[in-house]
């Protein structure tokens, strides 16, 4: 009597490996090994010291659906559903543009920002413009003790996917979510508030959207990346804005594209004072800071 062929998890993998390579996925094991963790809700050290255990059909069927997404160049974060970030696992959809290791340096220069005003103030006030994820927002928080983040998006279904992060990193006291494009949502109440703002927006030229990665341009949400023309719209309205809401001396911090740093900081240079650059891991500047002068 014949019937479906049982797997085992060896096999499995192999299959995985397989169809991405055949999909032209640049680090076919390792993604495979990403699905199926999770399909299996396991960690990789399982893949292989249980590589003869069967696997029950339905999981097969996750590991297979999965791969087949992951080969039509679904981003794997989005598939999966999480994406790490300042070792803190954020939930991700298409909603929201995936966390970035680069933004890892922005938030780590707000950290040190806000733990020299510590000594200064009961508590620091922070702004985070274009939330998303709400990976900034909620790292800061997750960090820094004494700090309340305000974190504003235009976007509805980003700021349910934000909270949704903060009540699993259990920093949903410490942040507030606010429906705004840029400043717009925020009274008068919120003048001369925040010590420190930060933001990492759209910064994609529009003419450069189409030769991004196709799992950038097809899947990630198009509002998120677009900067107009250059790049440097959302940066130019806030950094005029950003005076108004700032405490007397307090940080404006961005995350730019790899070109646009010195851009940005001359920008800044009409308001701001102390300006300093800070290069990623691969020597790129990528953040740009200054105090309210």
């Amino acid at each position: 009597m014949g019937g479906k062929k049982l797997m085992t998890i060896k096999e499995l993998l192999t299959a995985a490996i397989n169809m991405l390579k055949k999909a032209n996925i640049e680090a076919p094991a390792f993604e495979a090994g990403v699905i199926l963790c999770n399909a299996l809700e396991c960690d990789r050290t399982h893949l292989y010291t249980h590589g003869e255990a069967i696997v029950a059909d339905n999981q097969v069927e996750r590991v297979f659906t999965a791969v087949k997404l992951r080969a039509e160049r679904n981003p794997l974060q989005y598939i999966t559903g999480h994406q790490e970030f300042m070792s803190l696992d954020f939930i991700v959809n298409p909603n929201v543009l995936i966390p970035r290791q680069d933004t890892e340096i922005l938030v780590e220069a707000v950290l040190k920002n806000i733990a020299a005003l510590e000594s200064k103030t009961s508590y620091v006030n922070v702004l985070d413009i274009g939330t998303g994820s709400g990976c900034i927002a909620v790292s800061i928080a997750y960090y820094r003790e004494n700090c309340r983040v305000t974190a504003v998006d235009i976007s509805e279904k980003a700021l349910e996917t934000a909270k949704v992060n903060a009540a699993n990193l259990c920093t949903e006291e410490k942040v507030i979510f606010i429906k705004s494009d840029l400043f717009d949502a925020l009274g008068k109440e919120h003048y001369g508030r925040y010590n420190v703002i930060v933001s990492n927006p759209p910064y994609i030229p529009s003419g450069d959207i189409g030769s991004l990665q196709e799992e950038v341009k097809q899947h990630e949400p198009h509002g998120a990346l677009d900067g107009g023309d250059d790049g440097l719209d959302f940066y130019r309205e806030i950094i005029d804005k950003s005076r108004l809401f700032l405490t007397q001396g307090g940080t404006l911090a961005f995350e730019t594209g790899y070109d646009q740093a010195r851009a940005v900081a001359e920008l800044m240079k009409n308001y701001y004072e102390n300006i300093e650059i800070i290069k990623d891991l691969s020597g790129t500047e990528r953040v740009v800071l200054g105090r309210l002068a």
